[in-house]
């Protein structure tokens, strides 16, 4: 009687070798994974290091507001050069200009404007906010005489030549807000020249520095 052999075949042929090949395969997919985990670390760092300082020194760099003044609209000007005196009254706008990455937030000031040195009439400029790189432009209306300047001026003489030259000076203090938290106290100044024809009763020249 014939004896019957049962030979089996491997199912995949080469067990081993298959075995093999895929964890080399898994283990070239964890080192592809691990050289593209530190290529974004890299970059992440190199970015940082260009980012934060030009973000220091662009956005966290807090500057001085300028304050000026805006346009003068003449309402009225009349002088006496024998007396000596004039009186005047124009419109014009305070400008408190913030360059900064957040709002300028300002107490209440004062404008004053002089002749030779002597206050010849004043404009308050209430409390307000100028918003992040923005003019905050503010209308006044602003009255001006002679009548508190001194015997020994000069001002007979200035308005015999058919002009007069006045200049304005003012002070803001307040505080830059950047990102909702950071704080930097800022005082912003006002000093302009201004000069008027008293011929045409009209503003020559308008100068802020």
């Amino acid at each position: 009687m014939a004896e019957k052999y049962n030979h089996r075949k491997p199912v995949n042929g080469h067990p081993r070798r298959d075995e093999e090949s895929t964890a080399l395969q898994s283990e070239e997919l964890k080192r592809q994974k691990r050289i593209k985990m530190y290529k974004y670390i890299v970059i992440f760092i190199v970015v940082q290091l260009i980012v934060l300082p030009v973000f220091g020194l662009t956005v966290m760099k807090v500057k001085t507001p300028k304050f000026r003044l805006g346009n003068i609209e003449l309402q009225n000007l009349s002088s006496v050069p024998s007396t000596p005196s004039f009186d005047a009254s124009f419109a014009t706008k305070i400008r408190v200009k913030n360059t900064n990455w957040g709002p300028y937030k300002f107490d209440a000031g004062t404008v004053s404007f002089m002749y030779q040195g002597v206050t010849v009439g004043q404009v308050v400029v209430p409390k307000s906010k100028a918003k992040m790189r923005s003019t905050k432009k503010i209308d006044v209306m602003v009255s001006l005489n002679s009548y508190g300047l001194p015997s020994s001026s000069n001002l007979g003489t200035e308005l015999k030549s058919g002009v007069l030259t006045l200049s304005s000076k003012g002070k803001l203090t307040g505080k830059v807000v950047l990102m909702l938290m950071m704080k930097k106290r800022k005082s912003a100044t006002m000093d302009c020249t201004m000069t008027f024809d008293l011929s045409t009763k009209t503003l020559k020249t308008l100068q802020c520095k």
